[in-house]
């Protein structure tokens, strides 16, 4: 029960990681907000954990609408007296307009820009000052193996990630002397149904030829990595990046045909 009493708000949360995310916080103790835009999704999602004996809510939630931040967070204020833990989980990307330097049109790159940063930003904003109030708080920003590791294509989604990254070590510094602390999960591919029924099993086992363990990641394992910095066993860690990944992008970059030769020998 790491997360006992504690008041955790997540966001894009109906689905894949974002409702790992709200399942392993609400099995450590926390009571849990789904902040969505799908509210009929949420509420499902919410109920049948609430079968289960763990404390889940639903708070709209909508990416695209900057003041539904700080509605969500002064609603979750509202009924629960604080926020102790901010997941900023929202995030992604259309690979069909966001593709290389050459092919990405300025104003698809601008619009997942904005939505991919914003929504770190927005959230942030706004929860920081009733995290201030309650003397405290832990803010995790949910990022991707691509912010760190650059693509042949998905400028846009991985230039986002980047920024990511660094307003995240940025607000850890600013934010430190208000006990609020600031750190960051960066997934790599994981085993969610997105990414399931997107990619062809062909380009899966292609990369995953470049991935040092050889597997994907499940969405519970990104998860564990958000209850640890959520939790007080982390309590004096802030400005950090831990890559769920597998170990992808850390070997030579002809890891996969070094393997597949020592096979053959």
């Amino acid at each position: 029960m790491r997360l006992q009493d504690k008041v955790v708000v997540v966001t894009a949360a109906t689905r894949g990681i974002g409702a790992a995310i709200v399942k392993a916080c609400a099995q450590e103790g926390a009571t849990v907000y789904i902040g969505a835009r799908n509210m009929e999704r949420a509420e499902a999602e919410a109920a049948e954990l609430t079968a289960q004996g763990l404390k889940v809510k639903c708070v709209y939630n909508d990416a695209s609408v900057p003041d539904s931040f700080k509605a969500m967070i002064d609603t979750v204020v509202k009924n629960e007296g604080r926020v102790d833990v901010l997941v900023n989980n929202f995030g992604g990307t259309k690979p069909a307009t966001d593709k290389d330097i050459t092919a990405t049109g300025y104003e698809d790159f601008i619009k997942n820009i904005d939505v991919n940063i914003g929504s770190v930003f927005l959230g942030c904003q706004a929860v920081i000052p009733a995290m201030r109030e309650a003397g405290g708080g832990s803010i995790v920003n949910i990022s991707s193996i691509a912010g760190s590791v650059p693509d042949i294509s998905q400028i846009a989604y991985g230039t986002a990630k980047a920024a990511i990254n660094h307003m995240s070590k940025s607000m850890a510094v600013q934010l430190a002397r208000a006990n609020i602390r600031v750190n960051v999960v960066a997934p790599g591919m994981t085993a969610t149904d997105a990414v399931n029924d997107n990619l062809t099993d062909d380009f899966k086992k292609f990369f995953l030829r470049h991935i040092p363990l050889g597997r994907m990641a499940d969405p519970k394992h990104i998860a564990a990595a958000v209850v640890y910095f959520a939790s007080d066993e982390s309590a004096c860690t802030t400005g950090q990046l831990l890559e769920v990944s597998g170990g992808f992008g850390l070997a030579t970059p002809i890891f996969a045909d070094a393997m597949d030769a020592a096979v053959a020998r």
